[in-house]
């Protein structure tokens, strides 16, 4: 749920700020997190702190263990080792989307 909620705070940040086409492939389709990070933590337009860029790659990677790994399933302590970074990350992209 934490992977798809970034997911969504990052694309609403973009949609608020008119530059979502950055986000997008040329059918219309929103990329995929590690694509929607990158671009995220690069754009100008989107002034992240340092705090939330550091963050958002560990949450992401976290996301993958927990959506394709075969025999990863995240446990409590792994989220509580990541929640105040989580919370950095998505307050950030909340404000930026207009939605804090």
């Amino acid at each position: 749920m934490m992977r798809r909620l970034l997911e969504i705070a990052i694309i609403e940040a973009f949609e608020t700020k008119s530059i979502a086409h950055k986000i997008k492939d040329t059918d219309g389709n929103y990329f995929h997190l590690t694509k929607l990070v990158d671009i995220a933590c690069a754009e100008p337009a989107l002034p992240l702190s340092s705090n939330a860029k550091r963050a958002l790659p560990k949450l992401k990677d976290l996301g993958h263990r927990s959506a394709h790994g075969r025999y990863f399933t995240a446990r409590a302590d792994d989220v509580e080792r990541v929640q105040s970074d989580f919370r950095v990350a998505l307050e950030e992209l909340l404000h930026h989307g207009g939605l804090q």
